[in-house]
């Protein structure tokens, strides 16, 4: 170029502005490595060098003989790193398909995610796609097959998962852990303090694919795997009650149910179970409701289950003996300088001894019986037996029932509360109180741990039974079991839960519910509560049953009472409970069990 046609200005001008950009890419260089090197050092540190958390692994919680009710299983996350994906890769993905289970088009388009938008949504804010996850856990024998393959862009991240083997088994008894790792209700959050461990925790480092670079820990902190709880409950015994919920809930079709058996002499809780319940492993998937413990949360007039105590206060009083005989055919009575109208009974009686009372289940003969003993003995012997307070039971959400104060009473209560009205209760308050009688009169705390252990399976906690208090005397207790058992036998209301050369004792309740304020005739509680062998009691049962639907009388001893016997005689071989008359039935039954016991698996 002619130098006519060279500006000086123009060359002047081009210097200056590479001057200028060199000037500012020098400004930022010291900026960087002198001004701003610390503060950008250290986030390069905190990027790089990360802690890691640990998880703990929960403990189990075992039943009375050792057997797994909950248990924690290790699952691989498998993901994939779309920035990694391979030719090699994506040749490999029909295998991995076939491996794990995951469709090939949701493998093959998670490989494709490779960028997403940004929080902020703009076109222009997008960002790079690290990992996409595949599979939310298989199980380490899978994910050792899918290493196998050598795939650089498919890991995964191990993960403790809660898994109950039993699916709906103890249901109400053991909660469950949700989504967040909380645990909900029953023994999970009871002793989530021993199961629950300690996480730990490690500073170090990961690559690009969030794998840690061993080689470059610094600090470590162990996790402490959690403690493990044994509980009362008996594995085979809760099955043999959840079996009997199914047969009444496919039978009745009621509102709902409830089973009770527990050891009269510790108080330890054998089984609880309840219709509706739901599975462990899907609560995600099942109603709140169902999740209730309605031995615990729901409350009903115990109704004729509750004439125990009227009866074992007059004669723990030394009011009457089980030969006096009061009038049952009377309409009214009088109580101080009034008479007050008597209930109703289901049919017409004349005169009953107390034990007829309670073998006909009189309702007329036991409101004799309260008038006899007074406003404030009945009511301290209703609270002596547990009702209007709650039972110790160690699970959450337990309600106490109602037991008015005598001066809340109105003119017929006296009357009423003897045959199980004016009152509620839980299905375990009347299970406890019949406990009370097959154990001598001493009523127990219901007992569901029996202790917290180790890996080695050392004990590291233990729970011990514990009286709550004399209710009546031992002898009283005798009498009142000699009663029932006369109620549970031929003649009596509970007739069809004898058991053929075994001292069953027990009594049944019909309770009418109360709908719009008003006793319905048509909606009622059927229930039975007894124990056995009478004279050596062994076993406890409650059975509940609310509105269950039948072409007949809804009567506890017609619905509720054959459950038990149904229970009862699988417990029988089970327990080793001989017969009380050395009958050959229990080795009959003993048989049966053992057939039960190979079908089932146990």
């Amino acid at each position: 170029m002619s130098p006519a046609f060279t500006s000086g200005f123009r060359l002047f001008l081009l210097a200056a502005a590479v001057a200028a950009c060199f000037s500012g890419i020098g400004y930022r260089l010291y900026s960087l490595q002198v001004v701003e090197a610390g503060e950008l050092a250290l986030l390069a540190e905190r990027a790089r060098r990360q802690v890691i958390v640990q998880p703990a692994r929960r403990g189990n919680i075992v039943d009375a003989n050792g057997g797994v009710l909950a248990t924690t299983r290790t699952l691989i996350e498998l993901g994939i790193d779309p920035q990694s994906v391979t030719p090699a890769d994506k040749e490999k993905f029909s295998e991995l398909a076939r491996l794990t289970g995951i469709p090939l088009e949701e493998i093959r388009e998670a490989a494709a995610r490779r960028t997403t938008r940004g929080p902020s949504g703009f076109a222009d804010d997008v960002r790079l796609v690290r990992w996409v996850k595949l599979h939310d856990g298989i199980d380490e024998v899978s994910y050792g097959k899918v290493l196998d393959l050598g795939l650089r862009s498919v890991y995964g991240n191990r993960r403790y998962v809660r898994f109950y083997p039993g699916n709906e088994l103890a249901a109400h008894l053991l909660g469950f852990l949700n989504r967040e790792e909380t645990p909900v209700g029953g023994i999970e959050s009871h002793l989530d303090f021993y199961l629950r461990g300690q996480e730990g925790w490690v500073e170090s480092e990961r690559d690009g694919r969030r794998r840690e670079l061993v080689q470059f820990r610094n600090r470590e902190v162990r996790p402490t795997d959690g403690l493990h709880a044994a509980l009362t409950i008996d594995h085979f015994i809760q099955h043999v009650v959840e079996e009997e919920l199914g047969r009444i809930a496919e039978t009745f079709t009621p509102q709902g149910a409830t089973v009770i058996v527990s050891d009269p002499v510790t108080g330890a809780v054998l089984a609880m179970g309840n219709y509706p319940t739901f599975d462990l492993n899907r609560f995600h998937l099942e109603p709140i409701a169902h999740q209730r413990n309605l031995a615990i949360t729901d409350v009903l007039e115990p109704g004729s289950t509750f004439k125990i105590v009227p009866a074992a206060g007059a004669l723990n009083e030394r009011l009457v003996t089980p030969s006096t005989v009061f009038n049952c055919g009377i309409s009214s009575i009088e109580v101080g300088n009034r008479m007050v109208r008597l209930p109703r009974d289901h049919r017409p009686f004349g005169e009953l001894t107390v034990e007829g009372i309670m073998v006909k289940s009189s309702n007329i003969g036991v409101a004799h019986l309260g008038v006899m003993l007074g406003s404030r003995r009945l009511h301290d012997y209703a609270s002596r037996f547990g009702f209007g307070e709650p039972t110790g039971f160690p699970l959450g959400g337990e309600v106490r029932g109602t037991l008015h104060p005598v001066r809340n009473w109105d003119g017929l209560t006296i009357t009423r509360l003897p045959m199980g009205h004016a009152v509620s209760a839980t299905p375990l308050q009347i299970h406890q109180a019949t406990g009370a009688v097959a154990n001598g009169g001493v009523l127990m705390r219901p007992m569901l741990v029996n202790r917290v252990f180790n890996d080695a399976g050392e004990t590291v906690v233990s729970f011990a039974p514990e009286a709550r208090r004399r209710v009546i005397s031992g002898e009283t207790a005798r009498t009142i079991s000699g009663m029932l058992r006369k109620a549970a036998a031929p003649g009596g209301t509970a007739a069809q839960a004898e058991i053929r050369g075994y001292e069953v004792a027990g009594k049944t309740g019909t309770t009418q519910k109360i709908v719009n304020g008003r006793y319905s005739n048509r909606h009622h509680v059927a229930s039975f509560s007894g124990f056995f062998p009478a004279s050596n009691p062994r076993v406890v049962m409650t059975i509940i049953i609310d509105e269950p639907q039948t072409t007949g009388s809804a009567y506890g001893g017609l619905v509720a009472a054959p459950s038990f016997k149904r229970v009862a005689e699988q417990l029988i071989p089970y327990l080793g409970i001989r017969p009380s008359d050395g009958s050959e039935n229990y080795f009959a039954l003993e048989r049966d069990i053992h057939d039960h016991l190979r079908q089932t698996g146990f």
